[in-house]
């Protein structure tokens, strides 16, 4: 599951051919989606070099989403697939200012996107608020400390006091 903001495309794989859908599309906040017959597509593609080079920008850089995704997945427990999604959500590591207050998202969409259970995604919420790396009241801020979860291989532990 990724999550897309503005200006970002879904569906783009009809374009090469993909009679069938993989996939499916769900929006976190309103939003206005423009649909593109394929011919106008292609069309612009061949006649306007700008947007074909940053159609191919985008590409690219979701394909390497994608892979990082995928080595996410196959390597990382659930813990850091949701610190690392987490991060994602609030922009860190994009250019810009990261975005420390991310919209209302569910436990359950969370889980989908970890590739775990809503119980899972609710135990690590509550262990990073232990741990400081998060906050919600009214919107989910998350914390730059919350880094440390992906880039350090020891187990997170809560200190008693």
């Amino acid at each position: 599951m990724a999550v897309l903001g503005p200006a970002d495309f879904f569906g783009e794989a009809c374009l090469a051919g993909q009679s069938k859908r993989i996939s499916t599309a769900a929006t976190l906040s309103d939003c206005t989606v423009v649909r593109i017959e394929k011919s106008a597509a292609m069309k612009v593609i061949r006649e306007e070099p700008r947007f074909s080079e940053f159609l191919m920008s985008y590409l690219l850089s979701r394909n390497i989403r994608i892979e990082e995704d995928l080595v996410d997945m196959l390597f990382n427990s659930s813990e850091k697939r949701l610190a690392r999604i987490l991060l994602l959500l609030a922009n860190f590591g994009k250019e810009g200012k990261p975005e420390q207050v991310i919209p209302k998202i569910s436990q359950e969409t969370l889980a989908e996107m970890v590739g775990t259970t809503r119980a899972r995604v609710s135990f690590f919420m509550n262990k990073f608020r232990k741990l400081g790396f998060v906050e919600y009241d009214g919107g989910l801020e998350v914390h730059s400390s919350l880094l440390n979860v992906i880039l350090h291989d020891e187990p997170l532990t809560i200190h008693q006091k």
